[in-house]
């Protein structure tokens, strides 16, 4: 089984990432009240940081308010949900040559002062996929305990899968290097909880996976529509998926092998 990659967060920010371009992937649906303040948040923590937010066919202003605070904005013509909307921005970072990709919600959870936990390991070629782990000691993420059961259960799944303990397949603070983003680039899962295929998908292709702690907030904008029903329905369907792709050949040529 694979060593456990986990690290502690840098007590002050390095300069190893200095040169880098760096693309924040922020996937938005009608948080057009919100989206401003985040991405203000970003610029203030990192001024050098690309923030592209991909509008996943909006219908109140969140494209125009992502400019207006200095975003780059992919409009797509209608909703293609979490995964299209982050392939989106894959594409985008990979085709505009950036060297390092972040995910990072529009719903305040996601602590911009935390860039350094993820994003650092990137930088020193420590890893290909960096996770930023709520469950790892910082802080006390308090999520339902539905939700919670569900976490621990994908992360059980994966870690057997991919043989490496992981304990936060479903976080989407993530950051990648150029390999990472070349094969999300070209595939990259749809639907609810698409980071935990996307963990094995990652894993199968060869790429280093790390988890870092980090803190994450609670929900600071906007209130989840996902009812218990809906998320057992998709839980069905990602374990589906997961365990298809136990099985699937890897195809995807990356970035160095091509």
């Amino acid at each position: 089984m694979a060593e456990s990659l986990v690290t502690q967060r840098p007590v002050a920010p390095s300069r190893v990432r200095a040169g880098l371009r760096r693309a924040a992937i922020m996937p938005a649906l009608n948080e057009g009240d919100q989206i401003a303040a985040v991405i203000a948040e970003i610029y203030a923590v990192d001024p050098d940081i690309e923030v592209v937010v991909i509008d996943d066919g909006s219908t109140d202003n969140t494209a125009a308010e992502a400019r207006r605070a200095g975003a780059e904005v992919i409009r797509l013509p209608y909703n293609l949900g979490i995964g299209g909307a982050v392939q989106t921005g894959y594409k985008y970072a990979f085709e505009h040559g950036f060297q390092i990709a972040f995910q990072i919600d529009g719903d305040g959870q996601h602590d911009p002062s935390e860039l350094d936990a993820i994003v650092e390991p990137i930088a020193r070629d420590e890893a290909d996929i960096v996770i930023g782990s709520r469950f790892l000691g910082l802080g006390e993420y308090k999520a339902p305990p539905i939700r919670r059961v569900g976490i621990s259960i994908f992360a059980r799944l994966v870690s057997a899968v991919i043989r490496q303990p992981l304990s936060d397949t479903s976080s989407s603070f993530r950051a990648v290097n150029r390999r990472a983003m070349s094969l999300f680039a070209q595939e990259y899962p749809h639907g609810y909880l698409e980071t935990v295929e996307a963990t094995v998908l990652a894993s199968k292709h060869g790429l280093r996976l790390m988890e870092v702690p980090v803190h994450v907030r609670q929900r600071m904008f906007g209130r989840s529509s996902l009812t218990v029903p809906l998320a057992s329905f998709y839980a069905i369907k990602v374990l589906l998926a997961v365990f298809v792709g136990m099985f699937r050949r890897t195809t995807i040529q990356l970035e160095e092998d091509e």
